[in-house]
């Protein structure tokens, strides 16, 4: 297998925009999609906060089948790349997982007040396969199985994950601003780091007085804390050489 499932993977992790489409209920045979914003769990699997009451929670219920059209930039979408997953929806209750639930946040803080209203869930698209498309010519069909090559089968750093960003939110600020210029050239007033996983990391930084969320890619997977640890010292050194 080439590095297209990498590629892919890392695409995956760099956007939260996409199209959902399921089985319409009210109108068989064809497909219902709208724009649904997403977050990626630990294993890479999209979750989607949706209401009880919406057209796509009475569809999956009926069919769980469905497409989820990840894309990023909007000046010429045909020439971007966009990747189109295909896998099974699951609901699962908000309040169970609250790392899931506080990860959910971070990246979508605009989300807390649906947090306080009973008819709003999570799905969780377990991915059974999708087709990647980096460019012209440049083109695939995936596994679920294949995106998710060399990703750790436990959720070690998930457990871990709360304390790593309060451990470098609150002593390496510092490092997270040097790590913005050495790695996308530009000079944030601030910065935190919104989540971390064992292919990167995101981080919230403010420049030229806009917010930005700034993706990282770690040379080699992670797996804990630990590795964590090694992979950032490793950037903190790159970044002030």
């Amino acid at each position: 297998m080439s590095q297209l499932h990498l590629e892919a993977r890392q695409f995956l992790r760099s956007t939260r925009t996409a199209i959902l489409s399921t089985h319409s209920v009210k109108f068989a045979g064809f497909p219902f999609g709208s724009v649904a914003p997403f977050v990626l769990d630990h294993q890479c699997q999209p979750i989607i906060l949706i209401s009880t009451i919406a057209e796509h929670t009475k569809n999956i219920a009926a069919n769980p089948k469905v497409s989820l059209l990840v894309f990023a930039g909007a000046e010429d979408l045909q020439a971007n790349a966009r990747l189109t997953l295909l896998g099974n929806a699951h609901i699962i209750d908000k309040n169970e997982d609250t790392d899931l639930r506080a990860r959910y946040l971070r990246y979508l803080p605009q989300a807390s007040s649906y947090f306080d209203m009973h008819d709003f869930a999570f799905s969780r698209i377990q991915i059974e396969t999708c087709r990647y498309i980096a460019g012209f010519g440049k083109m695939g069909w995936l596994s679920g199985n294949d995106l998710m090559t060399e990703m750790p089968v436990d959720n070690v750093l998930a457990a871990q994950e709360a304390h790593i960003l309060d451990h470098m939110n609150t002593d390496h600020a510092d490092s997270l601003i040097a790590y913005c210029r050495h790695v996308h050239g530009v000079e944030a007033t601030q910065a935190s780091m919104l989540g971390i996983d064992c292919d990167g990391f995101d981080v919230a930084a403010t420049v030229n007085n806009q917010s930005m969320t700034l993706r990282f890619v770690f040379a080699t997977p992670i797996h804990d804390a630990q590795s964590a640890r090694a992979a950032l010292v490793s950037l903190s050194k790159a970044s002030n050489a």
